[in-house]
């Protein structure tokens, strides 16, 4: 049977649903229509519709679903069993003990997080309810976008988002163009130019669409936003015409039409297949550090709950093989008990025991966290710090379960444009020649200030001069691909080009251009617009010059410049080429190199993007050389780009070097502060970026991300090309390793005038190449583990060109390396949402680039500069609430269930409960719940001011450092002892049986109450011992809990109860208090309880002091006015290696502050000496260290240059 397998399972793929996968290209009938016949067999494929789905639960999954998540957090499922044990076999305590806050957990958690997924559902149906025009029949017919499908014909009008992925056939300009910008895709808000299927372009009604006949072939989707092939057959008199289809005829889903009045287009990918969908990543649960070390801690509990219940089974069977203590007189057993199995009786006894001790896991903790942290969120909320005015918008917090892992970040991932930067491009200055040119120096004939130094326009020396002046102005109106759009009004600001005439404004795919062409404005030579090939200037004398546009060199990243080739109105022809200092200067050939180079290179230390322009006057014979160069390289079907990147190298040489441009993205405001104090924290911080490596490496030194003296490294396509990927990471490696001497940079000291610092660049190509090395390189397994190398060693890395998934995977290499640090992800647009979703914590940014990120994001921030409060104060006090809240529990259910342990040998291990069912029920859900709820929400044990001005505080809390295992054990022998000293003080001050003095006895339950009411006092105690941050409702919930269970404790045993079918509490309370000896012992074993914990500590903070502890003795000793007028390094402990790591760049960027960043120098004073003595702090010093001579080395790192104290 000779039948070619691989077809059959080809059509069988094309008809079944879900095995799309199968076939490698798809086919697209445009309009649904079928191809002529005889020209190929007609197979419709099935392709899914235009839904998105962000949500994770439907109405029906939700219960089945929420509930599997929930019983896989460990205490959960714990209780399940526990409880289920109650309901099944005697036990000493009622199931409802566990029962009912299990419930109460569950039911809370799932109403949360119901809530938010139900938000996301509301967010789903607003995007796929969205109307659409479908042409259909010569029609235009108005669809909800879900049901879109592929090879419907969509028209879509300007300012409208294209619902799917398209393929532009035409549209309303007649050169069949169209302008979109991406911002929610790529983050780039310039205006990019798409083109229309050139045999299409002219249908420009509905009906005439209608009649297109043709097929789309084209790959299958994937998340490559940059990457596209296909071809279209058009069928005209049946003979189809094949044309190829790139990324420049594909329209991707989510950009927006602009500048253009309508267009036509055809659906290619749909719903989840869009470039865009697959470009996310599903939304997965986070979890916190603090949440998996209190999983850990609750499976050492456990095991100690279990070793006391097999100590307690195997003790209870030895303790009853003497027959008298088996079967005592008055407790005969019954028959069936007598035939049980000894191993039945004693699993069940081991059960028993189980459930008596149960209350050591606390299962109150899950539903204080849950609260804490929901209550937690809203102080982010409420941060009148944190709400911005112009945008008129306060922090949102969408995920309130990692409040605490703010406190832990290590890496900060942040995109850069709209999130470090404004997204606004101002003109600064030009130099031509070395003459320097402000715009605005003169402003109606007075000198501006700081315009005294500058050569001014009206100052320009001699006729030559004037001429390269003009030259280097028109250069600059004529190289660019700049539209012109009349009549506009955008968010109701006018954009004017001239007073009193028509207003227009410029959009352009690069903002830099726009910029540029708006300062050329300003200093006289307005560009008007092209028409019809001629490009038309205003000069100063307000004359319209008019040049004709011949070719267009555009600009590419590997030649990194562009060229005009035009012709004036004298028939002169010239060549005008901008582009980057690196591309112009080695291809001039006169000009004065030198004047412009030097300010070139002071403009690009103050961080400023910097262009030279240079000219060529070419002969008609050259010309006609450089046409025919152009046109044989255009023609190529064959490496099309290799061709036209030659001919533009022989065309663009022997330049006359004009001058130079200046050009400022704005930072936002505070974006280098914030770095800075991210840095000083101890956190390393990596820019992701799908802009220009020149672009985004001025933006790093401008935001301090790199200084002038850190070392750049790069990994780059322009470097791999040159040597292999091998060779190249191997180089870095060295270099790296080298000067660290194999140490990475967290155990290197930043003071060391001899460390260098290193920044890395590496662009999305490269990036690639090592996440997916090559199978026949022997080495290529490690690659990925020298990139990590590096990295480590390197203070700042920035990473540009990069695909929004390239910014995930990115994210996850450096989350999963072997130190698992915890990652932070910052960015605005749709294309940060990847790699939002893949850090452990995602933080959008209210930015112009629509809601994606901050609707997938876990937290959202008005501006960059917010991250600093949020990390350095709201992190820092979640994170010392959590840690406190977590070990405090553990804490107070070992007091409350080791006496009862104890007790057990005491009462011949019959699994008689020492507490009465109230206490045990209560004592974690009202006696001890409050005061540590409120404390978890309102601790401050630092001032705010000062975690604000001091970012070197963060790195005491790092790396879970209050979480750790020997802190854990101290708690937990902690609670041993004082369980110990209340179990046996109250044992051996009553060994007597005589108690009150009416010579009553002394009973179990006396004996019980006794021991629970020096517990709650103990551990009450002991929180307020705690508490730093003092206000009424502390001191309100402390003490009110404690009256609470002196009356609740007098009302229950005070009354004859009619409920309860026992009253054995009656009365037993009263006549406890009633007795002298009682008041005694619950003095004296609540202080020898406290005791060995007060000494700890006294003896701690006066031998051994954390930097806090310092910093918390100066502020009590100054009355809380410590933030005002300290130098918080002279508090520091001794500097460890990496404690000042950034020091020595703070002193050497002072005498540069950037542009962006206006600068202010702060003197400071100590207000307790008779002289002010400037950064000589010595009485602090003194008190900080307890001797009279201060101590050397102490480095103030504030605003200043560092002084030596």
């Amino acid at each position: 049977m000779g039948m070619d397998f691989s077809t059959l399972r080809t059509l069988i793929s094309r008809y079944c649903v879900g095995e799309e996968n199968w076939v490698d290209s798809r086919t697209v009938y445009i309009g649904q229509k079928e191809p002529p016949p005889g020209t190929e067999a007609f197979i419709q494929q099935r392709f899914p519709d235009n839904r998105i789905v962000s949500s994770k639960y439907t109405f029906w999954n939700f219960i089945p679903k929420n509930m599997f998540e929930q019983f896989r957090r460990v205490a959960n499922f714990y209780f399940l069993i526990i409880f289920l044990v109650q309901l099944i076999i005697d036990t000493p305590t009622s199931p409802i003990t566990s029962g009912l806050p299990l419930f109460f957990v569950i039911t809370v958690t799932a109403i949360k997080q119901g809530y938010e997924d139900w938000l996301r559902h509301k967010a789903d149906n607003a995007v796929n309810q969205c109307p659409v025009h479908v042409v259909q029949h010569g029609k235009v017919v108005c669809k909800q976008s879900r049901k879109l499908r592929v090879g419907d014909v969509v028209l879509v009008k300007e300012n409208e988002s294209f619902p799917c992925d398209l393929i532009l056939l035409s549209s309303s300009r007649e050169d069949g163009t169209c302008f979109v910008t991406t911002a929610s895709l790529d983050g780039e808000s310039s205006h990019k130019t798409y083109y229309a299927v050139q045999d299409t372009k002219a249908y420009n009604t509905e009906e005439e669409v209608d009649t297109i006949h043709a097929t789309i072939e084209c790959e299958q989707p994937q998340p490559d936003l940059y990457k596209f092939v296909g071809r279209i057959n058009i069928y005209m008199e049946n003979e189809p015409v094949a044309r190829p289809l790139g990324s420049e005829n594909l329209l991707l889903r989510g950009a927006t039409l602009k500048n253009t009045e309508y267009i036509y287009a055809v659906a290619i990918y749909t719903g989840m297949e869009t470039k865009m969908a697959l470009n996310y990543q599903s939304k997965s649960q986070k979890r916190s550090a603090v949440e998996k070390s209190m999983n850990a801690y609750l499976v050492v509990y456990l095991c100690i709950l279990i070793s006391k219940a097999v100590i307690n089974t195997a003790l209870k069977y030895v303790w009853q093989a003497d027959p008298n203590r088996d079967e005592s007189w008055y407790n005969q057993k019954t028959e069936s008990e007598r035939q049980r199995h000894i191993l039945i009786r004693a699993f069940t006894d081991f059960l028993a025991f189980m459930v008596l001790f149960n209350y050591i896991i606390p299962v109150s903790m899950y539903v204080t966290v849950e609260m804490q942290k929901f209550l937690g969120s809203y102080f982010i909320m409420w941060d009148d710090e944190m709400f911005d005015e112009e945008l008129g918008e306060r922090a949102v917090v969408n995920t309130s379960d990692l409040n605490e892992e703010l406190g832990q970040v290590e890496y900060v991932f942040t995109d850069k444009t709209g999130t470090l930067t404004e997204n606004n491009m101002e003109f600064i200055e030009c130099c031509v020649d070395g003459h320097v040119y402000v715009p605005d120096a003169i402003c109606n004939g007075q000198v501006m200030p700081g315009a005294a130094t500058m050569d001014m326009i009206d100052t320009s020396p001699g006729p030559e001069a004037r001429e390269h002046e003009e030259l280097f102005f028109r250069a600059l109106c004529l190289c660019h691909t700049v539209q012109v759009k009349e009549e506009e009004t955008v968010d109701g600001i006018k954009h004017g080009i001239h007073q009193g005439k028509s207003t227009s404004f410029y959009i352009s795919s690069s903002p830099d251009e726009v910029a540029l062409v708006e300062g050329m404005k300003r200093l006289g030579f307005t560009y008007l617009r092209l028409k019809d090939g001629q490009m038309e200037i205003l000069n100063r004398e307000d004359e319209i010059e008019r040049f004709e546009l011949l070719e267009v060199l555009t600009f590419d990243s590997v030649r990194r410049r562009m060229s005009v080739i035009v012709r004036a109105g004298t028939g002169e022809l010239y060549l005008f080429c901008k582009g980057a200092d690196s591309s112009i200067f080695p291809r001039v050939i006169s000009g004065k190199v030198e004047q412009v180079r030097a300010r070139v290179e002071h403009n690009a230390v103050e961080g400023l993007r910097t262009l030279c322009v240079a000219y060529r006057p070419l002969s008609p014979e050259q010309y006609e050389q450089v046409c025919h160069l152009l046109s044989g390289a255009k023609l190529a079907l064959q490496d099309r780009d290799k061709q036209l990147a030659e001919a533009y190298d022989l065309i663009e040489k022997d330049l006359i070097l004009l001058g130079a441009t200046a050009v400022e993205d704005r930072l936002q405001e505070k974006a280098a502060d914030t770095i800075e104090s991210l840095h000083k924290a101890g956190m390393k911080v990596w820019v992701l970026t799908g802009d220009k490596m020149e672009t985004a490496a001025a933006t790093c030194y401008a935001s301090k991300l790199f200084h002038r003296n850190t070392q750049i490294l790069e990994l780059t396509t322009k470097r791999t090309e040159e040597q292999s990927l091998h060779d190249v990471l191997f180089d870095l490696s060295r270099t790296v390793l080298r000067q660290h001497g194999g140490m990475t940079r967290d155990t290197y000291s930043g003071l060391s005038s001899d460390c260098t610092d290193y920044g890395l660049i590496i662009d999305g190509a490269t990036l690639s190449a090592v996440m997916r090395p090559t199978q026949e390189d022997s080495n290529s397994g490690n690659y990925k583990e020298i990139f990590l190398e590096i990295c480590r060693n390197c203070s700042a890395v920035l990473c540009c060109r990069m695909a929004p998934l390239q910014k995930a995977q990115i994210v996850k290499l450096i989350k999963t390396s072997k130190e698992h640090p915890i990652t932070l992800a910052i960015g605005d647009g749709a294309n940060d949402v990847s790699m939002i979703l893949e850090a452990h914590v995602g933080i959008g940014i209210m930015g112009k680039e629509g809601r994606q990120a901050v609707r997938n994001s876990d937290y959202a921030i008005p501006k960059f500069k917010h991250l600093k409060k949020m990390l350095l104060v709201h992190g820092h006090y979640y994170y010392i609430r959590i840690s406190e809240l977590v070990q405090y529990f553990f804490y107070k259910n070992v007091c409350f269930i080791f006496p009862q342990f104890l007790y057990q040998f005491f009462c011949g291990f019959s699994q008689q409960p020492l507490y009465d069912t109230a206490y045990l029920t209560l004592y974690n859900i009202s006696f001890t719940s409050l005061p540590i709820l409120l404390y978890s929400l309102i601790e401050q044990h630092i001032n705010m001011d000062i975690l604000k001005k001091d970012p070197t505080l963060y790195r005491d809390i790092a790396k879970n450092s209050l979480l750790r295992w020997p802190i854990f054990i101290y708690w937990t022998v902690l609670g041993v002892y004082d369980a110990i000293v209340m179990f046996f003080g109250a044992y051996f001050l009553f060994d007597n049986t005589t108690f009150t003095s009416n010579g009553q006895m002394f009973g179990n339950w006396t004996f019980g109450t006794l021991v629970f009411t020096v517990l709650v006092f103990t551990v009450t105690f002991k929180l307020a011992l705690d508490t730093h941050y003092w206000t009424w409702i502390n001191h309100f919930v402390i003490w009110g809990s404690l009256i609470f269970f002196v009356v609740f404790s007098l009302l229950w045993g005070g009354i004859i109860w009619p409920f309860l079918n026992y009253q054995r509490m009656y009365y037993v309370f009263m006549q406890m208090l009633s007795s002298g000896p009682a008041w005694l012992s619950i003095i004296l074993l609540i202080t020898a309880s406290l005791l060995p914990d007060v000494v700890k500590k006294v003896l701690w903070r006066a031998l051994w002091p954390t930097t806090t502890e310092r910093i918390q003795n100066a502020d009590k000793l100054y009355k809380g006015q410590l933030s005002e007028f300290t130098p918080l390094a002279s508090l520091h402990a001794p500097p460890k290696a990496s404690s000042h790591r950034r020091g020595s760049e703070t002193q050497r960027n002072v005498q540069n502050p950037q542009r962006s960043d206006t600068f202010t120098k702060k003197l400071m004073f100590t207000r307790w000496q008779r002289t002010p003595d400037y950064c000589t702090f010595t009485p602090l010093l003194r008190f900080a260290d307890g001797s009279r001579n201060p101590r050397q080395g102490h480095t103030y790192n504030g605003a200043g240059t560092e002084t030596s104290v």
